[in-house]
């Protein structure tokens, strides 16, 4: 008899490691799938796809190897596999288990003497913590559906990698006396997962486990949205962050006065305990050099797990749009602005239309330190104008540096994001208003569509991104405009 799989009564790889990091996620993952915090979008949708080229180009390093061509919740997969392991072939890709009500689909199970290598595939570029728990699940599955697992191994990015080689691509890591710490303790947990999902929606705690190791979905369902909650305290560990929530402390404005604070935290507190803006005397002084010919640049990137571009590494960002306003504090201002042409190689391009645009200007001004990274990488790239970009970087401003150092408001909500930012300090100024895309990992994503996959979109569909991408853009730097003029208004009224 063919084992099922019933939703409510199953575990998978994704659901025991979700489980593991919280048994409520787990619950809502299972019961609630179409819940609007698991929605796929354009950053999510991205990954996944760089995800299945990586799996696909690890497959290529398994001569004789067979897929099991069949989808995920079709239960021909297990006789299938069966059949493969049987006549002997040398790997199996996406090979499929079932036990203990636990499905497992392993990347390659790689036939070796005596055994076999469960080998999970990943499009990150180390053996993190977190994949070793995904081999461990999977090599349980396996052992119990009968099978002598001899070695596990993470398969990743190789992070000293340079397109196009002549290094490989991938990193083949043991981690089997790894896997072999986890493995007493997973029938446990099975067993402890499963009565969850027989049951009710759990109570769990709110805690650093919410962030580790990646950020719950479903955050937002249990966490305080108090803006003056002390998780949101900017800086400071999560685990301290619990240690003072736990022990009763719920709130910025009821810290113990005797606790260590730095300083943008101390401001924070204070912006609290006065319900306002906090402004420090120095930011006067902080402004001194955001004067004459001033530009407002920013940057936006493509970062993609196998490497598209000559020189570029696994998951580098590499610069290939631009926004660039020009003009004395109160204006008038120019705009330019640069976007990449569908398969095309555009560092060059962008770097000289760069130099160019940002020849004339005083000081530069940019919001954190990313575009001074991409100005570097420029200078490696493109040799030819490493100099006219190092006196470029040599004119660069972070305005996020002021605000770090003299301004916070309690509507901060302990970020410091431009974004979160804007609408306090430049009312009726908020992104969400202003345009379609929500982030720069969005961004990110729609640009890759846009300069990799140009050929599977319709004229209209390459248009709208297009519009999308530039608007996004550009508000970024409209948005340090308006903050730098509202910062020397304040200023004023010191």
């Amino acid at each position: 008899m063919t084992p099922s799989r019933d939703r409510s009564t199953s575990l998978s790889k994704s659901r025991f490691v979700a489980g593991c990091q919280c048994h409520k996620l787990l619950w809502l993952r299972t019961y609630e799938p179409d819940a609007p915090e698991l929605a796929v979008g354009p950053s999510l949708q991205d990954i996944f796809d760089q995800g299945n080229q990586v799996g696909r180009l690890a497959r290529e390093r398994f001569p004789g190897g067979v897929l099991v061509e069949l989808e995920y919740d079709n239960p021909q997969r297990l006789p299938v596999t069966r059949e493969l392991v049987a006549t002997g072939v040398p790997a199996v890709f996406e090979a499929t288990f079932v036990a203990d009500h636990t499905y497992a689909a392993v990347d390659v199970l790689l036939r070796e003497q005596g055994g076999f290598t469960v080998i999970e595939v990943k499009s990150g570029t180390n053996a993190d913590d977190k994949y070793v728990l995904d081999a461990a699940i999977q090599t349980h599955v396996v052992q119990r559906a009968g099978l002598e697992v001899g070695r596990v191994e993470i398969m990743h990015l190789n992070k000293e990698y340079v397109h196009p080689g002549p290094a490989d691509l991938f990193v083949r890591e043991d981690v089997t006396d790894r896997v072999r710490e986890l493995l007493p303790g997973i029938p446990d947990e099975i067993r402890r997962q499963l009565a969850i999902l027989a049951g009710k929606a759990p109570d769990v705690p709110i805690g650093p486990h919410c962030r580790k190791p990646a950020d719950c979905a479903f955050m937002s369902r249990c966490w305080p949205q108090d803006p003056d909650s002390v998780l949101r305290l900017h800086g400071l560990r999560f685990d301290k962050r619990f240690e003072l929530f736990d022990a009763g402390t719920k709130s910025i404005k009821n810290l113990p006065a005797a606790y260590k604070l730095n300083a943008v935290q101390q401001r924070q507190r204070r912006s609290w305990a006065t319900a306002g803006l906090v402004l420090e005397p120095s930011v006067a002084e902080e402004l001194a050099p955001y004067r004459g010919r001033l530009g407002f640049l920013d940057f936006e990137s493509v970062g993609r797990a196998v490497p598209v571009w000559s020189g570029a590494r696994p998951w580098e960002q590499i610069a290939v749009q631009f926004s660039y306003h020009e003009g004395p504090v109160g204006g008038p201002y120019t705009h330019q602005e640069f976007l990449a042409e569908p398969d095309t190689d555009p560092r060059e391009a962008i770097a000289r239309r760069l130099v160019e645009v940002t020849r004339d200007a005083d000081r530069v001004l940019m919001y954190t330190d990313f575009e001074k990274k991409q100005i570097r990488s420029m200078q490696r790239f493109v040799p030819a104008l490493a100099e006219e970009l190092g006196r470029l970087e040599g004119k660069l401003l972070d305005l996020a540096q002021v605000i770090r150092h003299c301004v916070y408001h309690p509507q901060f909500a302990g970020s410091l994001s431009i974004k979160d930012v804007l609408p306090v300090l430049v009312p009726g100024m908020a992104y969400k208003d202003a345009v379609r895309i929500s982030d720069g990992s969005e961004a990110s994503a729609k640009l890759a569509r846009l300069l990799f996959y140009a050929g599977d979109l319709a004229a209209e569909q390459r248009r709208v991104l297009k519009d999308e991408l530039l608007e996004y853009c550009k508000l970024d730097t409209q948005a340090m405009v308006k903050l730098l003029e509202r910062l020397k208004e304040l200023v004023g009224g010191l």
